[in-house]
């Protein structure tokens, strides 16, 4: 089942906005730009945020480079959905697996590529990586089992993380907070791992909360039958 044909779960803040901006894209995009296209346009943002990441160890203003690279990525991997409802050359099966297959490939590209920069320690990156990844497994558990596709959790989606990953990198730029370290179990952490360290906490926190809601659901529609001897 594709999630074409499953409800769309789209909960965020700027979910109404962000929707006419898309249809406005993909109303002007030229005949040769394709829905596979910007999925790889998505790919290379992450690569970018990779590299960006990665030079802003000789200096800090690299990480305009990264944030460049999570616009990039917004661009392909929202607008590649888009762009085929709009011109109405949707297909729900490959456009699923090539979407999502390569969507978890850039949540690692882009959580490596945090671990890699100044910003945060890899530890506090692959537990970012985790909580995400938990919730897109979610997502596409949930396509199947609930028919229900959901793009976000609360008022959180991809679009909210990544503009939250560019206010960091901005602060990391411009305030003294780097300069803050403390000693904890007998490793040095900085303020931003603290931040990242709560912005898994809260994604894991999502992640059990429906979990358990969706467990209470599943349960009244495919309750526990009476064991027979037999």
């Amino acid at each position: 089942m594709g999630h074409e044909s499953s409800e769309r779960i789209q909960t965020s803040i700027l979910n109404k906005a962000e929707k006419k901006l898309l249809v406005w894209l993909a109303q002007r995009q030229p005949t040769w730009v394709t829905s596979d296209f910007l999925t790889f346009i998505g790919v290379l943002g992450a690569i970018i945020f990779v590299a960006g990441g990665l030079l802003a160890n000789v200096d800090a203003r690299w990480l305009w480079l990264s944030s460049l690279g999570l616009a990039v990525n917004w661009y392909g991997d929202s607008l590649d959905g888009t762009l085929a409802r709009v011109r109405q050359t949707q297909r729900p099966i490959y456009g699923f697996f090539i979407d999502h297959t390569l969507d978890a490939l850039t949540t690692c590209l882009i959580c490596i590529g945090i671990g890699l920069s100044p910003v945060m320690r890899m530890d506090i990156a692959l537990l970012l990586m985790g909580g995400y990844l938990c919730l897109s497994i979610y997502t596409y558990i949930s396509t199947i089992i609930i028919n229900e596709f959901r793009l976000t959790y609360g008022k959180l989606g991809p679009t909210e993380v990544r503009l939250l990953l560019i206010a960091i990198n901005t602060l990391f730029i411009y305030t003294p907070w780097t300069e803050l370290h403390y000693k904890l179990w007998g490793r040095t952490y900085g303020l931003f791992d603290f931040i990242g360290f709560a912005i898994a906490c809260i994604l894991f926190l999502l992640y059990v909360v429906q979990l358990f809601q969706d467990l209470r659901d599943l349960d009244k529609k495919d309750p526990l039958k009476p064991y027979r001897k037999p």
